[in-house]
């Protein structure tokens, strides 16, 4: 009874961070004045909707059996540049917080990663749903494909 009621209890949270900007290098991706928490949000059935410090975050990182840790998450980063509005589909690995910034190791997935940029918002797939057809990473690819028939 218990494990059927605490999976009834679960939700598959995706993470939204923001921060005044970002830095990308080799392998690496840093939000620069990061926010202080980390929004989360879950879609139907349970609309929920909360907050966490990023420490508490972080803290989470490797909990449980499908951690981020055990299951590197994919990421979109959302950035303004002199052409518009950009993104990079990422996979975020082995988190570190430093003061109000956060450096994650990245595996780039799609399009560049900035070598600087101002504000920005990292949108973080929920636990083991790479890519998955409701995810944001999933979404912003269809997105491009459709853009790329319209033209």
């Amino acid at each position: 009874m218990g494990d059927t009621e605490d999976r009834g209890n679960e939700i598959e949270a995706m993470f939204v961070q923001t921060a005044e900007a970002a830095r990308g290098g080799p392998g690496t991706l840093t939000l620069l004045r990061l926010s202080p928490s980390t929004l989360y949000f879950s879609d139907r059935p349970q609309r929920i909707v909360g907050h966490l410090s990023s420490q508490h975050f972080l803290d989470l990182w490797d909990v449980g059996e499908n951690s981020f840790g055990a299951d590197p998450p994919n990421a979109v980063l959302a950035f303004l540049d002199q052409e518009g509005m950009e993104a990079t589909v990422l996979v975020l690995r082995d988190p570190t917080l430093d003061g109000n910034q956060i450096t994650y190791h990245v595996d780039v997935l799609e399009a560049e990663l900035p070598a600087e940029a101002g504000p920005c918002t990292l949108f973080i797939d929920p636990l083991g749903r790479p890519l998955s057809p409701m995810s944001v990473a999933g979404v912003h690819r269809r997105a491009r494909r459709h853009a790329g028939r319209m033209l």
